[in-house]
């Protein structure tokens, strides 16, 4: 995106449609706090130049996060990011989480990836995360 540090990248040949994989990486930039509250996002329009999709595309992620709390959007003027305080997850969001990851952990163990290598990557992915908030948050 803006910096080196924030890029997007999109895999055409996944079945997670590309306005998903926009959002879920943005989101995850979010809550990394690589982007601070009031700062813009990169326009719509320089985010679909860039990644070479339809700026259709790149709205619907931008109003998927905007859903979510993460983004107010302002026309003409872009994307901004606003502080958002992190909700008390419901058993239902937490049933749902506990679900995908069995799911998740079942697909990969079945392709072959060991139960170190899992555990390894989900600590890895949980520390880049969750690093100023430390491990053990929203339980």
């Amino acid at each position: 995106m803006g910096s080196s540090k924030k890029v997007i990248r999109i895999d055409l040949s996944s079945p997670v449609p590309v306005y998903r994989q926009i959002a879920d990486q943005i989101r995850a930039m979010l809550v990394a706090r690589e982007f601070s509250p009031g700062e813009r996002l990169p326009t719509v329009r320089q985010v679909a130049v860039d990644l070479g999709v339809n700026h259709n595309t790149v709205a619907e992620a931008y109003r998927n996060l905007a859903e979510e709390g993460w983004l107010s959007l302002e026309r003409g003027r872009g994307a901004l990011v606003v502080s958002r305080t992190t909700p008390s997850p419901s058993p239902k969001v937490r049933s749902a989480f506990g679900q995908r990851l069995r799911d998740l952990i079942a697909q990969v163990r079945a392709a072959g990836v060991s139960p170190q290598a899992i555990r390894s990557e989900f600590e890895e992915a949980a520390t880049a995360l969750l690093g100023r908030e430390g491990k053990g948050s929203a339980r």
